[in-house]
Protein backbone atom coordinates (compact mmCIF):
# COMPACT_ATOMS: atom_id res chain seq x y z
CA UNK A 1 0.00 0.00 0.00
CA UNK A 2 1.38 3.75 -0.64
CA UNK A 3 2.31 5.60 2.20
CA UNK A 4 -0.73 7.41 4.08
CA UNK A 5 1.43 10.37 5.53
CA UNK A 6 4.36 10.22 2.71
CA UNK A 7 4.27 11.98 -0.69
CA UNK A 8 7.28 10.17 -2.02
CA UNK A 9 9.43 11.73 -4.90
CA UNK A 10 12.12 9.52 -4.41
CA UNK A 11 12.89 6.07 -3.41
CA UNK A 12 15.30 6.65 -1.35
CA UNK A 13 12.91 8.63 1.20
CA UNK A 14 12.18 5.05 2.99
CA UNK A 15 15.89 4.63 3.82
CA UNK A 16 15.97 8.35 5.90
CA UNK A 17 12.37 8.60 7.06
CA UNK A 18 10.80 4.74 6.85
CA UNK A 19 8.14 3.83 4.22
CA UNK A 20 5.34 5.82 6.48
CA UNK A 21 4.79 8.22 9.49
CA UNK A 22 2.27 7.83 12.38
CA UNK A 23 2.01 11.36 14.84
CA UNK A 24 1.95 11.30 18.52
CA UNK A 25 0.66 14.38 19.49
CA UNK A 26 2.47 15.33 22.68
CA UNK A 27 0.91 18.80 23.16
CA UNK A 28 -2.39 20.78 21.60
CA UNK A 29 -4.46 23.90 22.73
CA UNK A 30 -1.25 26.40 22.12
CA UNK A 31 -1.69 29.47 20.02
CA UNK A 32 1.21 29.09 17.24
CA UNK A 33 3.86 26.74 18.21
CA UNK A 34 7.61 27.45 17.01
CA UNK A 35 11.04 26.56 18.43
CA UNK A 36 11.48 22.66 19.16
CA UNK A 37 14.47 22.36 21.55
CA UNK A 38 15.57 18.87 22.64
CA UNK A 39 18.19 18.61 26.37
CA UNK A 40 19.85 15.70 25.35
CA UNK A 41 21.09 15.19 29.25
CA UNK A 42 18.17 15.91 30.88
CA UNK A 43 15.73 14.23 28.26
CA UNK A 44 13.42 16.91 27.79
CA UNK A 45 11.54 19.49 25.08
CA UNK A 46 11.34 23.02 25.04
CA UNK A 47 8.79 24.78 22.73
CA UNK A 48 7.51 28.30 22.26
CA UNK A 49 3.99 28.95 22.18
CA UNK A 50 5.10 33.06 20.64
CA UNK A 51 0.90 34.29 21.00
CA UNK A 52 1.20 32.64 24.16
CA UNK A 53 3.92 34.38 25.47
CA UNK A 54 4.82 31.40 26.78
CA UNK A 55 7.73 29.02 26.98
CA UNK A 56 6.92 25.42 27.56
CA UNK A 57 8.29 22.38 28.57
CA UNK A 58 7.58 18.52 28.29
CA UNK A 59 9.06 15.18 29.53
CA UNK A 60 7.81 11.97 29.32
CA UNK A 61 7.80 11.94 33.24
CA UNK A 62 6.15 15.34 33.73
CA UNK A 63 4.18 15.95 30.33
CA UNK A 64 3.48 19.75 29.72
CA UNK A 65 5.04 22.13 32.35
CA UNK A 66 6.09 25.84 31.98
CA UNK A 67 10.01 26.86 31.34
CA UNK A 68 9.16 30.64 31.43
CA UNK A 69 6.45 32.99 30.70
CA UNK A 70 6.32 35.49 29.78
CA UNK A 71 9.08 34.89 27.77
CA UNK A 72 9.79 37.64 25.29
CA UNK A 73 7.36 36.23 22.58
CA UNK A 74 10.52 33.97 22.11
CA UNK A 75 10.53 32.13 18.58
CA UNK A 76 14.06 29.79 18.01
CA UNK A 77 15.84 28.10 20.47
CA UNK A 78 19.24 26.90 20.82
CA UNK A 79 22.14 25.92 23.15
CA UNK A 80 25.54 27.13 23.31
CA UNK A 81 28.99 25.00 23.67
CA UNK A 82 28.09 25.18 27.11
CA UNK A 83 24.49 23.95 27.41
CA UNK A 84 23.57 27.45 27.78
CA UNK A 85 19.86 28.37 26.45
CA UNK A 86 19.78 31.04 23.36
CA UNK A 87 16.47 32.26 22.49
CA UNK A 88 15.15 34.61 19.81
CA UNK A 89 12.50 36.73 21.26
CA UNK A 90 10.23 38.80 18.80
CA UNK A 91 8.67 40.83 21.39
CA UNK A 92 12.06 42.27 22.67
CA UNK A 93 13.82 41.92 18.92
CA UNK A 94 16.62 40.45 20.90
CA UNK A 95 18.85 37.61 21.06
CA UNK A 96 19.32 36.59 24.50
CA UNK A 97 21.20 33.87 26.93
CA UNK A 98 19.84 31.73 29.77
CA UNK A 99 22.58 31.66 32.18
CA UNK A 100 22.92 28.82 34.90
CA UNK A 101 21.24 30.83 37.83
CA UNK A 102 18.85 31.73 35.49
CA UNK A 103 19.51 35.08 34.93
CA UNK A 104 18.90 36.42 31.25
CA UNK A 105 21.25 38.66 29.12
CA UNK A 106 20.82 40.57 25.82
CA UNK A 107 23.30 39.29 23.23
CA UNK A 108 22.04 40.84 19.99
CA UNK A 109 19.89 44.08 20.19
CA UNK A 110 20.93 46.44 17.78
CA UNK A 111 23.27 47.02 14.69
CA UNK A 112 24.06 50.26 13.91
CA UNK A 113 22.00 52.09 16.70
CA UNK A 114 18.54 50.94 15.05
CA UNK A 115 16.91 47.86 17.37
CA UNK A 116 17.46 44.71 15.09
CA UNK A 117 13.99 43.66 13.32
CA UNK A 118 12.75 40.32 15.31
CA UNK A 119 15.43 37.46 16.08
CA UNK A 120 14.05 34.54 14.48
CA UNK A 121 16.31 31.40 14.13
CA UNK A 122 19.80 30.39 15.55
CA UNK A 123 22.30 28.19 15.68
CA UNK A 124 25.21 27.54 17.44
CA UNK A 125 28.87 26.53 15.44
CA UNK A 126 31.23 23.57 16.67
CA UNK A 127 33.81 26.43 17.49
CA UNK A 128 31.13 28.74 19.35
CA UNK A 129 30.18 31.25 17.01
CA UNK A 130 26.60 31.58 16.98
CA UNK A 131 24.29 32.90 13.59
CA UNK A 132 20.80 34.12 13.49
CA UNK A 133 18.10 35.31 11.00
CA UNK A 134 16.17 38.50 11.44
CA UNK A 135 13.38 38.90 9.29
CA UNK A 136 10.58 41.38 10.52
CA UNK A 137 7.76 38.18 11.65
CA UNK A 138 8.00 39.82 15.28
CA UNK A 139 7.04 42.78 14.01
CA UNK A 140 3.52 42.00 13.44
CA UNK A 141 0.07 41.19 15.24
CA UNK A 142 -0.20 38.10 17.01
CA UNK A 143 3.10 36.79 16.09
CA UNK A 144 4.85 39.72 18.03
CA UNK A 145 4.32 43.18 18.81
CA UNK A 146 3.23 45.57 16.24
CA UNK A 147 5.60 48.36 15.43
CA UNK A 148 7.49 50.26 12.41
CA UNK A 149 10.73 48.21 11.26
CA UNK A 150 13.52 50.52 12.04
CA UNK A 151 16.39 48.49 9.92
CA UNK A 152 15.99 49.13 6.12
CA UNK A 153 17.26 45.29 5.07
CA UNK A 154 16.66 42.16 6.44
CA UNK A 155 19.87 40.20 7.62
CA UNK A 156 21.52 37.30 8.58
CA UNK A 157 23.66 38.01 11.42
CA UNK A 158 26.70 36.62 14.10
CA UNK A 159 27.01 37.84 17.84
CA UNK A 160 29.68 39.50 18.65
CA UNK A 161 30.63 40.75 22.34
CA UNK A 162 28.95 43.47 22.19
CA UNK A 163 24.86 43.10 21.91
CA UNK A 164 24.87 46.34 20.24
CA UNK A 165 27.65 45.44 17.35
CA UNK A 166 26.79 42.13 16.16
CA UNK A 167 27.76 41.41 12.84
CA UNK A 168 26.00 41.31 9.53
CA UNK A 169 27.14 38.74 7.28
CA UNK A 170 24.30 38.83 4.42
CA UNK A 171 21.71 41.52 4.03
CA UNK A 172 19.96 40.32 0.73
CA UNK A 173 17.23 38.09 2.05
CA UNK A 174 13.51 38.67 1.76
CA UNK A 175 12.42 36.74 4.80
CA UNK A 176 15.24 34.81 6.18
CA UNK A 177 14.38 32.08 8.47
CA UNK A 178 15.61 28.76 9.16
CA UNK A 179 18.73 27.82 9.27
CA UNK A 180 21.51 24.64 9.92
CA UNK A 181 25.29 24.16 9.21
CA UNK A 182 26.33 20.59 6.84
CA UNK A 183 28.16 17.81 8.99
CA UNK A 184 31.55 19.58 8.47
CA UNK A 185 30.25 23.08 9.41
CA UNK A 186 31.99 24.52 5.81
CA UNK A 187 28.60 25.19 4.77
CA UNK A 188 25.59 27.48 6.05
CA UNK A 189 22.29 27.00 4.81
CA UNK A 190 19.93 29.39 5.32
CA UNK A 191 15.89 29.51 3.87
CA UNK A 192 14.14 32.03 2.76
CA UNK A 193 10.59 32.01 3.75
CA UNK A 194 9.28 34.58 0.91
CA UNK A 195 10.99 33.20 -2.14
CA UNK A 196 10.63 29.58 -1.34
CA UNK A 197 13.92 28.19 -1.41
CA UNK A 198 17.09 27.44 0.57
CA UNK A 199 20.77 29.31 -0.07
CA UNK A 200 24.19 27.78 1.03
CA UNK A 201 27.14 29.95 2.00
CA UNK A 202 30.70 28.95 2.43
CA UNK A 203 31.64 29.59 6.16
CA UNK A 204 34.96 31.57 6.07
CA UNK A 205 37.87 30.98 8.62
CA UNK A 206 36.89 34.06 10.27
CA UNK A 207 33.17 33.12 10.23
CA UNK A 208 32.04 35.03 7.49
CA UNK A 209 30.09 34.30 5.25
CA UNK A 210 30.83 33.56 1.25
CA UNK A 211 28.39 32.54 -1.93
CA UNK A 212 24.80 31.92 -1.11
CA UNK A 213 23.30 30.37 -4.45
CA UNK A 214 20.26 29.11 -4.47
CA UNK A 215 20.73 25.33 -2.96
CA UNK A 216 17.04 24.13 -3.69
CA UNK A 217 13.38 24.98 -3.82
CA UNK A 218 10.40 23.80 -2.07
CA UNK A 219 7.60 22.99 -4.34
CA UNK A 220 4.14 21.13 -4.11
CA UNK A 221 0.46 21.34 -2.81
CA UNK A 222 -0.51 22.65 0.95
CA UNK A 223 0.21 25.29 3.32
CA UNK A 224 3.73 26.26 4.49
CA UNK A 225 6.69 27.37 3.23
CA UNK A 226 10.32 27.46 4.13
CA UNK A 227 10.61 28.11 7.94
CA UNK A 228 12.32 25.77 10.47
CA UNK A 229 15.34 23.37 9.23
CA UNK A 230 17.38 20.87 10.60
CA UNK A 231 20.32 18.64 9.31
CA UNK A 232 20.48 14.66 10.07
CA UNK A 233 23.71 12.44 10.82
CA UNK A 234 24.13 11.76 7.14
CA UNK A 235 23.55 15.10 5.96
CA UNK A 236 20.12 15.24 4.92
CA UNK A 237 18.17 18.57 5.01
CA UNK A 238 14.81 18.40 7.25
CA UNK A 239 12.81 21.73 5.63
CA UNK A 240 9.13 23.25 6.39
CA UNK A 241 7.40 23.61 3.08
CA UNK A 242 4.38 23.27 1.25
CA UNK A 243 2.37 20.37 2.89
CA UNK A 244 4.60 19.61 5.81
CA UNK A 245 8.64 18.63 5.63
CA UNK A 246 10.08 17.99 3.13
CA UNK A 247 13.52 16.20 3.14
CA UNK A 248 16.31 16.84 0.84
CA UNK A 249 19.71 14.29 0.40
CA UNK A 250 23.58 16.17 0.92
CA UNK A 251 23.25 16.97 -2.97
CA UNK A 252 20.27 18.73 -2.91
CA UNK A 253 17.64 16.29 -3.81
CA UNK A 254 13.90 16.19 -3.05
CA UNK A 255 13.04 13.62 -1.59
CA UNK A 256 9.77 13.68 -0.62
CA UNK A 257 7.44 15.30 1.99
CA UNK A 258 5.97 14.22 5.33
CA UNK A 259 2.40 15.43 5.36
CA UNK A 260 1.76 17.14 8.58
CA UNK A 261 -1.76 17.97 9.90
CA UNK A 262 -1.61 21.24 10.71
CA UNK A 263 0.61 24.12 9.31
CA UNK A 264 4.28 23.11 9.81
CA UNK A 265 6.63 25.64 11.78
CA UNK A 266 9.81 23.42 13.07
CA UNK A 267 10.93 20.37 14.25
CA UNK A 268 13.96 19.01 16.63
CA UNK A 269 15.30 15.59 16.69
CA UNK A 270 15.40 14.08 20.19
CA UNK A 271 15.03 11.40 22.62
CA UNK A 272 17.55 8.88 23.58
CA UNK A 273 18.83 7.63 20.01
CA UNK A 274 17.97 10.91 18.43
CA UNK A 275 15.33 9.44 15.88
CA UNK A 276 12.26 10.95 17.20
CA UNK A 277 11.08 14.01 15.22
CA UNK A 278 9.65 16.90 17.11
CA UNK A 279 7.46 19.27 15.04
CA UNK A 280 5.64 22.18 15.95
CA UNK A 281 2.56 22.82 13.82
CA UNK A 282 0.25 25.69 14.61
CA UNK A 283 -1.66 24.44 17.94
CA UNK A 284 0.01 21.48 19.15
CA UNK A 285 3.64 19.47 19.11
CA UNK A 286 3.73 15.96 17.29
CA UNK A 287 6.25 13.20 17.47
CA UNK A 288 7.13 10.64 14.61
CA UNK A 289 9.78 8.18 14.33
CA UNK A 290 12.23 8.45 11.41
CA UNK A 291 15.39 5.75 10.33
CA UNK A 292 18.05 7.91 10.21
CA UNK A 293 19.07 9.65 13.60
CA UNK A 294 19.37 13.54 13.56
CA UNK A 295 22.06 15.34 15.50
CA UNK A 296 22.11 16.97 18.71
CA UNK A 297 21.94 20.78 19.15
CA UNK A 298 24.25 20.70 22.22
Amino acid sequence: MPAVNLEVRDPRLAAVVGPDVTFERIASSCLFTEGPLWHPRDRYLLWSDMPGDHLRRWSAQEGVTTFRKPCGMSNGLTWDRQGRLLACEHASSQVTLTRADGAVTPLATHFQGKQLNSPNDIVCSAGGDIYFTDPPYGRAEFYGVPRSQELPFQGVFRVRSDPKSPTLLVDDFDRPNGLCFSLDGQRLFVNDTARQHIRVFDVKGDGALAGGRVWAETKGEGSGAPDGMKLDSQGNIYCCGPGGIHVFTPDAVDLGVIWVPEHTANMAFGDDDFRSLYITASTSVYRIRVRVPGLPAL
